[in-house]
């Protein structure tokens, strides 16, 4: 098994850079998942340790071993792509073993390894079909397949569900992760779903236009986001945001969007005095905003009167698009909930779990 190291890696595509002073140190046997939107680096990353893209400055590490020259075939990693790319002409047992007989592997090898692989991802009744013959995800785990039986010291993941269907990708979700633990090495793998990377990754790095935004657990990313964008994108719905002024005393702090006003917790305001007087961007998250009538307990509380705009009956939540004056946000609230369009509610916020951004660096106010 091996760890993972780049080491201040760009890479430009003409005056496009698509990677920008990567550094990140991927751990022995972790599973670490690159997020962000479409464009952001994720796959230029990957493919760079893959070796089909080289890097315009830095160095890429497997283990101690510098790997920036050596050729994809020596690297010992294997990938799978989102369009699965198996060979349609061959059964899925040769889809399996095709790269061991490159490699020129004992038969009786490749039959042991592709075997517990087909046992492993269920599949072995299988084998003798053709990719034509498979239903979506039964492709998804027959291209799994074909690189667990290389044996790679890294598994390299790029978006391999995002051509399943939402419950069928729900399940190979939990399957990789059983996989992870049952193999025990080191995974690397890209999407653009924050759900894939909340419930998959040991730990998660966020990029944006080429740039790693923060990269730590997916409890921690969303508790204590760095700056406005990983806040924003993390979270399903996305955290409420107001363009706000903090005023009043330490004593008494308010922050102040205009529309609405709302008490600041003591102990916060505290942290919070050089802020006085400043503009500042409040973050709330959804489930953060609650029905007066479906309160938490002992949670410091701060009211907001809205409009309701719009709702969305999720069957175990209700979404809420609320009003006031003319900004919209969301709450994400008990399922009993009688607030029908058009009325007029009181919204609950759990101050306790606000959020603030320097409205210039979009940076967290700590």
């Amino acid at each position: 098994m091996a760890s993972v190291t780049y080491e201040h890696v760009t890479k430009c595509f003409g005056d496009v850079v698509a990677v920008n002073d990567m550094d990140i140190k991927v751990e022995d046997k972790e599973f670490l998942v690159l997020l962000g939107p479409s464009g952001c680096g994720k796959t230029t990353t990957l493919r760079l340790l893959a070796g089909l893209e080289e890097p315009t400055e830095g160095n890429i590490y497997i283990e101690e071993r510098l790997v920036n020259d050596v050729p994809p075939k020596d690297r010992d990693i294997a990938m799978v792509f989102q369009s699965y790319a198996l060979y349609p002409h061959m059964s899925v047992y040769d889809n399996m073993a095709f790269g061991l007989k490159l490699r020129k592997t004992p038969k009786a090898e490749i039959e042991r390894r592709v075997k517990e692989a087909a046992v492993m991802l269920g599949i072995e009744g299988l084998l003798g079909r053709k990719p034509k013959q498979l239903s979506g995800g039964q492709r998804q785990r027959v291209a799994v397949g074909r690189a667990i039986v290389r044996e790679p010291q890294v598994f390299l993941m790029d978006e391999p569900l995002s051509n399943l269907d939402a419950k069928l990708r729900v399940h190979a979700r939990a399957e990789l992760s059983k996989l992870h633990q049952r193999l025990e090495t080191t995974f690397i793998y890209v999407t653009h779903d924050q759900m894939e990377a909340m419930t998959m990754g040991t730990r998660i790095a966020v990029l944006r236009d080429g740039v790693l935004q923060q990269m730590d657990t997916p409890q921690v990313l969303y508790e204590s986001p760095a700056n406005l964008f990983v806040a924003g994108f993390i979270g399903s719905p996305a955290m409420n945001f107001f363009e706000a002024t903090l005023v009043g005393s330490v004593e008494e702090m308010y922050i102040d969007a205009q529309s609405f006003r709302v008490l600041v917790p003591p102990e916060r305001a505290k942290e919070l005095k050089n802020c006085l007087g400043k503009d500042v961007i409040f973050g709330i998250r959804p489930e953060d905003v609650h029905d007066p009538e479906f309160c938490p307990p002992n949670i410091t509380a701060g009211r907001v009167k809205a409009k309701v705009d719009v709702t969305e009956l999720m069957g175990n939540e209700v979404f809420l698009y609320l009003l006031t004056d003319s900004k919209s946000f969301i709450a994400r609230v008990d399922p009993r909930t009688r607030a029908r369009v058009g009325d007029e509610i009181e919204a609950v916020l759990n101050m306790d779990n606000i959020h603030l951004f320097d409205p210039q660096t979009e940076e967290a106010i700590r």
